[in-house]
């Protein structure tokens, strides 16, 4: 009876692992074999703790040895049961930087329909007529509108080779850098997806574009709380917050619920303040009234209840919802009250990304630069 080490790890090879799929040679759950006289010590590691498991593989090991050899050879194994990892969701974003973008903005809302991707796009337009490089992912993947918003619908994004990798490379126009889900989808059918597809989706006008260096990235999150909003906090190190809502009191009551989102122990993404969209209305011919439709300064005192900034309000005017349909942000127009009202908003939400940005721990070092006259706040 001669045999070897060699010849017990390719008998082994033939015995498969209860739940792994794959033999105990090639799934090296095999760790050591000794053989002295007729004597065979097998090591094994496997991950079901099951007794019925361990039985089998004992079972199975002794057989097979002594079939294939010699039915007199003695077989000890030392059986160890270890947990496997678990199996990673190939749709799951993980999470890490993305290179040459210093700030990431969250543009949020507890409900559909209070203007957050409105707030979003003229924020974004407010910050490039500032002097900042700036980049909007229109992550609203069931009802994406920014490549409306910015007058591209009709585009789509080029391929680029960056350090051997093929990369979508972003529409911009005004300044601004877009990827939406809008640029991929036919607009004449509902995007159905579960929640798996969407964070996969995600994950390629994420990790796949080829951003380039800007100076704040800001994300339309789709409403509500939900799949999306976790795969985003989850992918990318945002900066801070910002949620949209109208003064009425049921909007209310689903922005206290976004912001509390974000302020989750698991989640603790800074809120940087709440926007009153759609605070009054003034009718042309009346330039002086203001009607309070949806209630008075409903956003407001929720920001002072929950101890988070009131960024500012827009009012109910009927050139923002043209200027968004026919892809104008009215931000662009210089010398507006409706431009001063978005610049102003946008520099209370850059004061409160400088005062959040000065309170990192101190393993994230920030610092401010200039930038043709403005401020802006760099994150290493």
């Amino acid at each position: 009876m001669s045999f070897n080490k060699q010849d017990i790890y390719k008998i082994l090879d033939s015995i498969t692992a209860p739940g792994e799929g794959k033999s105990l040679i090639e799934n090296k759950n095999v760790t050591n074999v000794v053989t002295f006289g007729n004597e065979v010590i097998v090591d094994v590691t496997i991950s079901n703790p099951t007794l019925q498991a361990k039985k089998k593989i004992e079972s199975e090991i002794t057989k097979v040895i002594q079939t294939n050899i010699d039915k007199k050879i003695d077989v000890k194994i030392n059986l160890k049961v270890e947990k496997s990892a678990p199996k990673e969701d190939p749709n799951l974003i993980r999470g890490k930087e993305i290179p040459n973008i210093k700030n990431i903005i969250a543009i949020a809302s507890g409900k559909g329909g209070v203007g957050k991707s409105t707030i979003t796009a003229n924020t974004a337009v407010s910050l490039a007529k500032m002097g900042f490089s700036v980049g909007v992912l229109d992550a609203d993947i069931y009802g994406p509108s920014q490549h409306i918003m910015f007058d591209v619908e009709k585009a789509k994004p080029l391929s680029v080779n960056v350090g051997g990798r093929s990369k979508m490379k972003p529409v911009e126009n005004y300044g601004v850098k877009l990827l939406s889900l809008g640029f991929f989808t036919d607009p004449n059918q509902a995007v159905i997806w579960r929640g798996p597809m969407a964070s996969k989706a995600l994950k390629q006008l994420i990790f796949d574009a080829d951003w380039g260096v800007l100076d704040f990235l800001l994300i339309d999150l789709p409403p509500g709380t939900g799949d999306v909003h976790l795969s985003i906090v989850q992918a990318l190190p945002i900066n801070g917050a910002v949620v949209v809502s109208t003064p009425q009191n049921i909007a209310l009551a689903d922005a206290k619920k976004g912001v509390a989102m974000f302020q989750q122990e698991s989640i603790k993404v800074p809120v940087l303040g709440i926007i009153e969209n759609m605070a009054y209305f003034t009718p042309e011919e009346l330039p002086d009234n203001k009607y309070y439709i949806f209630g008075k300064d409903g956003a407001k005192n929720l920001a002072d209840d929950i101890d988070t900034k009131f960024l500012g309000e827009i009012p109910l005017v009927q050139s923002i919802r043209e200027s968004g349909d026919v892809g104008h942000p009215v931000a662009l127009q210089d010398g507006t009250a409706l431009e001063e009202s978005f610049k102003q908003i946008t520099k209370e939400m850059l004061s409160q990304l400088l005062k959040r940005n000065e309170n990192l721990p101190p393993t994230e070092v920030v610092r401010i630069t200039t930038m043709s006259g403005c401020s802006a706040v760099n994150k290493k």
